[in-house]
């Protein structure tokens, strides 16, 4: 397949990526950029989705691992949501593969205004908060929620997953800003991956053009996030804010008009 693109499609691929990593990164939402340009090559919708879990395995892994590093993430404090993350996105891409998805495309504009007036309006916590949430039961019922439901999604569609983590980890754990982004991050590898593993068993996935992307895409991530980590919540709040709209504006368009 990637033999038969042209030179000049596949350069646009990798400007696509590298923004769409750069964005990821910082505020969630890169696959409203990547879907709809393998979409655009006349690949099927499953061969699409399973493709772009492959690339997006790269920027997802490279910004996660940007924030663990800046100790904005602890793994083994996240331990419920890893496995209920793993679980929700084999779901997911179960289901996927059996049902259409043309209901969702209708509902799903309306869940991501939601979120970008909640974005909007939401008082966020204090961005020098460095406090974790305390683990009591509520907090693990909470963890298995979000982390099965988000998975499921990402398994399931996909875009707009980081965006989603980073505003429901706002709410329900009140971390900062730099924290929030730190646990999307993490979470969105454990779904990407898990759900690309998937996709590859049902043959959904076209290795070639998934890897070239990924290295574009992992590009973006560095540099996404390492602008995150250095600018903080004051760069990452407007970007956030920006990629929500439009990708609410984008999908809004393609399912009703």
């Amino acid at each position: 397949m990637i033999d038969m693109i042209e030179p000049s499609t596949l350069l646009i691929l990798g400007v696509v990526a590298l923004a769409a990593g750069f964005i990821d990164a910082v505020a969630g939402g890169g696959g409203m950029l990547t879907v709809p340009a393998l979409l655009s090559l006349g690949l099927p919708p499953h061969i699409a989705l399973g493709t772009n879990k492959l690339a997006a395995s790269f920027a997802s892994s490279t910004a996660g691992w940007a924030y663990y590093k800046k100790q904005l993430f602890s793994p083994t404090f996240w331990r419920a949501s890893f496995i209920a993350t793993f679980i929700g996105a084999i779901i997911g891409t179960l289901v996927v593969n059996l049902i259409s998805g043309a209901w969702l495309e209708k509902a799903l504009p309306l869940v991501i205004f939601a979120v970008a007036i909640y974005s909007l309006w939401h008082p966020h916590p204090n961005p020098d908060q460095t406090q974790l949430p305390e683990v009591t039961t509520t907090f693990k019922r909470k963890q298995w929620l979000q982390g099965c439901s988000l998975g499921f999604y990402d398994g399931f569609a996909g875009p707009g997953t980081g965006a989603f983590w980073t505003v429901s980890s706002l709410v329900l754990y009140r971390l900062d800003m730099l924290r929030a982004c730190g646990l999307a991050k993490a979470m969105n590898f454990t779904s990407n991956i898990t759900s690309l593993i998937t996709f590859i068993i049902l043959g959904h996935v076209n290795i070639a053009l998934g890897l070239t992307m990924g290295v574009c895409l992992m590009v973006g991530a560095y540099l996404g996030a390492h602008s995150a980590i250095h600018f903080g919540a004051k760069f990452i709040r407007p970007v956030f804010v920006t990629v929500v709209f439009i990708l609410a504006a984008k999908l809004a368009w393609q399912a009703w008009f």
